[in-house]
């Protein structure tokens, strides 16, 4: 609750339900979070494409390594 200089509370009265509508208005438009959201997605999407292109690679390059290990025995 804000208080004003004379000491009275700014939200009171009968246009209280008014300003809290004025507030959940501005808060269901502030989109700030949502880009938050939208990168953090893009993140996971990368990082999934990373993990899946090392699990394809991985085990052909295990197979190559152990050939070569071999050869160089």
């Amino acid at each position: 609750m804000q208080i004003s200089r004379a000491g009275e509370s700014r939200w009171s009265g009968k246009d209280t339900p008014v300003k809290l509508k004025c507030k959940w208005a501005e808060f269901a438009a502030d989109e700030s979070g949502a880009t938050a959201i939208e990168y953090g997605l893009i993140a996971a999407g990368i990082a999934l494409a990373i993990i899946e292109i090392i699990y394809a690679l991985g085990t052909n390059l295990v197979a190559k390594l152990q050939s070569l290990a071999a050869a160089l025995k």
